[in-house]
């Protein structure tokens, strides 16, 4: 039970955790569990990876924050690894995904004043989550999080996920519009992959019509999709901005906004800032991820376990007529249900593993770049094992 000296607004937790190591953590009582969540795609490579550990202990007892009066050495280095393995020219660092996609948002609205608009517009899509900030959380396709927090910011309108004729006719009835904001795969949405030219025909509308297109991959890049980004599963597309956060930081708070060409030039000394954005401990964190992925081949390694999922859940579960669709891109997988299946997490839990469900029927799975083979079938075979039981229960 959560201390009341806390704000309710995670509602009931009853779960507490106090360790980790790899695949797992433990509870207060020590009991362990396969953590097929990794906080929410937080902890790329699974909790407490030496690397990680050993530069954070370092930059702790060397130096922790300055702030950006002043030159950061390992911002620097950082910044350049992401430059150099994006195709991107340059890098703000915020604190988290929303801080990242705010960014974005600012560049979009520069951009729009600068060409003379008085509310410029940024296209967003139905189902998508880009964060809880006013301005995220308006691009943000969920009502249910919208509730409450009237006025919402205005200069978005908003067309279906996966629907580039929708983008178009928007397009024919607005001459405002001066960027799209969109995720390659959406995560809070449903794992939902959309069509292999989605992206390149995107790409293709905002270099007609002089657009940016802005692509949210807080929760694919790093790996995660079988790709340092998602986009480059595409060959050729380069975005005009990009932000990430959760995974960069392996569980230390960190964002990035990368943007190129035109979109790079937009901020000036004192356009935008953050007092902890990049600082030493953050992208000390951020260097040893990119190394570790490098250096352990995790990415592909990313790629291989997430079709190896596929394959193995497809089959466990290719005679349960309660799953209507499975899918996913890398180490970012969902099972979609015809039902709500909340109660699936507490069903897992109970039998030491951690997962849960978005869009309210589907099961999202985002284990750890480091995951064995062997922590690979226990999952396919609990994650089953229990849906076909939740499926016979709620028949």
């Amino acid at each position: 039970m959560a201390t009341p000296a806390l704000m309710q607004n995670y509602g009931e937790r009853t779960l507490t955790l106090v360790r980790g190591e790899g695949s797992y953590v433990w509870d207060d009582g020590g009991r362990r569990y396969l953590d097929a969540l990794s906080g929410i795609a937080v902890c790329g490579l699974g909790h407490c990876h030496p690397a990680v550990t050993a530069a954070l202990c370092e930059q702790a007892g060397t130096l922790l924050h300055v702030s950006n009066l002043y030159n950061i050495p390992a911002q620097e280095q950082l910044a350049q690894q992401l430059v150099s393995l994006s195709g991107m020219d340059n890098v703000f660092f915020s604190n988290s995904g929303a801080e990242a996609n705010e960014a974005a948002i600012k560049l979009a609205r520069k951009l729009g004043n600068e060409r003379g608009l008085a509310v410029p517009k940024i296209l967003v899509m139905e189902g998508a989550f880009h964060g809880r900030t006013l301005a995220t959380l308006t691009a943000t396709g969920n009502k249910k999080a919208q509730e409450g927090f009237a006025p919402l910011t205005e200069g978005f309108l908003r067309v279906p996920f996966n629907d580039v004729a929708a983008v178009e006719k928007m397009a024919d009835a607005h001459d405002d519009i001066v960027a799209i904001l969109v995720e390659p795969v959406q995560g809070e949405g449903g794992i939902r992959v959309p069509d292999a030219d989605y992206l390149p025909r995107l790409r293709a509308i905002c270099d007609s019509r002089d657009w940016l297109l802005m692509l949210d991959e807080i929760q694919t890049a790093n790996g995660r999709s079988g790709k340092l980004f998602a986009y480059q599963h595409s060959d050729g597309l380069l975005p005009d901005v990009v932000t990430t956060a959760k995974g960069l930081g392996n569980g230390v708070p960190i964002g990035a906004c990368l943007a190129r060409g035109k979109a790079a030039q937009l901020f000036g000394p004192g356009a935008h800032g953050s007092t902890f954005g990049g600082n030493p401990l953050a992208c000390r964190a951020g260097l040893a991820v990119l190394e570790t992925l490098a250096g352990e081949q995790l990415i592909e390694r990313a790629g291989i376990l997430g079709r190896q999922l596929l394959i193995q859940l497809r089959e466990a579960l290719g005679d349960c007529a309660a799953v209507t669709e499975i899918r996913g891109l890398g180490l970012l997988l969902g099972i979609e249900l015809d039902r709500p299946c909340a109660a699936l997490v507490e069903m897992a839990r109970a039998q030491g593993l951690l997962i849960n469900v978005t869009a309210g029927n589907v099961v999202r799975l985002l284990p750890p770049l480091t995951l064995s083979d062997q922590e690979c079938d226990e999952i396919v075979g609990t994650v089953s094992t229990l849906i076909k039981q939740f499926a016979r229960e709620t028949a």
